[in-house]
């Protein structure tokens, strides 16, 4: 069953993007335009998670949070343009899960999102990040990748490429969809970057663990064929 998160957000063109990119990684998605409409429909449709506009309409996001904090332990997630310390140690003292300024890079939300659901799921313990595949150790808390023992540089960019195809394991993704996940929808460059990354990815690895699926796009094969 598909998790169902709450958007709090009066701003219409977020609204529509946020909606897009969470409904395209299978979320079920609730708009709400204000404070108090969030909370209505916090208490209506009993959604899995929160993310959270501060700078709303009626009722501030600070004020939906301390509500929500008396009657659950939703996971919540802050957006805003308030990047200053203090608010974001308010946010985090009203036992805010994250909090992510604006701009966000929609990627970076959705990741955020996996982990903070995890920790959920798992009663606040920390998460298990690393990923093994035949010779590989990917560690995405420490940002790291070792091949036969070694050490392996990869960029930001090559790395995320890397752990999504190793996360979805005999999938197949299209560049258009791996620029979507990596890039995000505000990208608007050739598709071909994609390549490059790919073909950086095997020189740096050594060994050619991304099969090329002629026509369509990448994938790498499940380990136990």
């Amino acid at each position: 069953m598909s998790k169902t998160i709450l958007v709090i957000e009066d701003e219409k063109s977020i609204q529509k993007i946020i909606r897009a990119f969470l409904e395209d990684a299978g979320y079920t998605v609730i708009l709400a335009g204000d404070g108090v409409e969030g909370i209505e429909k916090f208490h209506k449709q009993n959604p899995d998670l929160v993310l959270l506009d501060l700078m709303l309409p009626k009722v501030d996001g600070f004020a939906v949070c301390e509500i929500l904090r008396r009657e659950s332990r939703i996971p919540v997630i802050m957006l805003t343009a308030l990047e200053d310390d203090r608010s974001q140690m308010k946010g985090f003292d009203l036992l805010a899960d994250d909090y992510i300024t604006k701009p966000f890079s929609m990627p970076l939300v959705l990741k955020r999102i996996e982990a903070v659901l995890r920790r959920a799921e798992q009663g606040g313990q920390p998460e298990t990040a690393v990923i093994r595949y035949k010779g590989l150790t990917l560690d995405s808390d420490s940002y790291t990748v070792q091949d036969g023992g070694g050490s392996v540089s990869l960029t930001t960019r090559e790395f995320e490429i890397l752990k999504l195809l190793l996360e979805n394991q005999g999938r197949v993704f299209t560049r258009e969809r791996l620029l979507n996940s990596i890039w995000g929808y505000d990208y608007f460059g050739d598709e071909k970057i994609v390549n490059t990354h790919i073909k950086n990815i095997r020189k740096k690895l050594g060994a050619d663990y991304i099969e090329t699926i002629r026509g369509v796009g990448y994938k790498i094969e499940k380990e136990n064929q």
